[in-house]
């Protein structure tokens, strides 16, 4: 397909749509496990209560990926999918802080992630489908910079409530506080308008008639869709085989920073481990800040990589930011108070956010055959859930035991396996794929 050119502002808005699916995922990074603990949850068992997102991701965004190849619909190979789960994803942030008890959250977890699944790696393969090869690192480090800003936004909505006069201590009815769940209103709103802002300004290009008739005369249905997969796996190109043990550590590494922060703010700021204190209520505000200061330099940072990635590697600049967080991973934990100090970590781990939703698709993006950007992005999101999935198995395993029970123990273990996946990347070398 002869790909149009795309102007800087056509890119944006083509991202547009990444700000609300971010804003729903960094509502989750910052908010769940403190309303599960507020709900009864304890601290070892949190990890066991986040597999709603890497288990939906595993099943969900494999099969939506390859349906979404061979779908032909008048909307478009992608959008009828991201504009369903767009839809479904607002639905479920607006039940979330209604939650009557622990069970209740933990299931519509499952659904509102299955939602943001759905969404996400169409999205995703509408990107590599709408852009000339030359304008890839463009295109996904944009995508990544929305994701700064979309998660910045996330985590500094219930501070910027308090600070314009809302009371940080008024909870609902189930003890969640009131501003959490203004910030999930939030949310359900941004998750569907942005997706349609995107649909609307830049839509998918019409397929050459020759392709729509092939795409047509292919079977339909879950069992072909399950057969593309495994084929795909079978034939996965080399320099995405190359790109799992960086994925594996990386995102290994990211889970435990985002269940166990809070936690370990509560206790190395504020002095205390009890979900139920002013104190935690503290430690999650402060989250929002802290963790909206480092999505903030992923946003500026997302872009800032962009003539780096281009001259240097994707390799070697996002090698470079995942040794930033881990520096800053491990340095997070002696901090003390609420000054200046606490945001001089979160430039490290911004840098890496930036890089980690953008960089590895740049690798990814050109040694993938087009016909099958959608079933290939899919996988590559397995490349992050089983990571996931695997550390909310075995961490529990050896919390108490290696990790002395302590939360700020698994921010250090994160950044260990950062610096691991900055080794892990150097070694991939891209092969095109034809």
């Amino acid at each position: 397909m002869n790909k149009p050119h795309l102007s800087f502002t056509q890119i944006v808005n083509m991202n547009v749509g990444f700000l609300g699916i971010q804003f729903s995922f960094g509502l989750q990074q910052a908010n769940m496990s403190p309303i599960y603990q507020m709900l009864g949850a304890e601290g070892k068992d949190l990890p066991y209560l986040w597999l709603a997102g890497p288990i939906t991701g595993l099943l969900v965004q494999p099969i939506v990926g390859a349906l979404s190849d061979r779908t032909t619909h008048r909307w478009g190979r992608r959008t009828p999918y991201f504009l369903i789960g767009a839809l479904l994803c607002s639905l479920g942030l607006l039940a979330m802080p209604f939650s009557p008890a622990l069970w209740f959250a933990a299931g519509l977890l499952w659904i509102l992630d299955a939602a943001n699944n759905v969404t996400m790696e169409p999205y995703r393969a509408y990107v590599s489908d709408r852009l000339r090869e030359e304008q890839h690192a463009s295109g996904f480090l944009t995508q990544a910079s929305f994701t700064g800003l979309a998660q910045t936004l996330a985590y500094l909505t219930p501070s910027l409530l308090v600070f314009f006069g809302m009371n940080k201590d008024a909870l609902g009815a189930n003890g969640i506080p009131v501003v959490t769940t203004l910030a999930f209103i939030v949310g359900a709103v941004l998750s569907f308008t942005t997706v349609w802002w995107s649909v609307r300004k830049v839509p998918e290009l019409p397929l050459p008639a020759a392709e729509l008739a092939r795409l047509r005369a292919l079977p339909r249905g879950l069992g072909p869709a399950l057969a593309e997969i495994w084929h795909a796996l079978r034939a996965m190109p080399v320099t995405m085989r190359r790109l799992w043990w960086m994925a594996l550590f990386q995102w290994y590494g990211m889970m435990c920073y985002w269940i166990y922060i809070v936690p370990t703010l509560a206790a190395t700021v504020f002095g205390t481990d009890d979900p139920h204190s002013a104190g935690f209520r503290d430690a999650a505000l402060l989250n929002g800040q802290v963790g909206g200061f480092y999505n903030a330099v992923a946003f500026v940072a997302a872009f800032a990589m962009v003539p780096f990635t281009k001259r240097l590697g994707a390799k070697w600049v996002h090698a470079f930011a995942l040794l930033a967080a881990a520096a800053g991973m491990w340095a997070l934990p002696g901090i003390r108070s609420e000054g200046w100090l606490l945001f001089l970590p979160m430039v490290g781990i911004g840098l890496a956010w930036g890089s980690i939703m953008g960089n590895p698709y740049v690798l990814l993006a050109g040694s993938i055959p087009p016909e099958r950007a959608g079933v290939y992005m899919g996988i590559f999101n397995m490349f992050i859930v089983i990571p996931m999935l695997i550390q909310a198995v075995t961490l529990p395993l050896f919390y108490d035991s290696l990790l002395g029970g302590r939360p700020e123990n698994v921010i250090r273990l994160a950044g260990v396996l950062l610096a691991l996946a900055a080794l892990c990347v150097l070694r991939v070398r891209t092969e095109k794929t034809a």
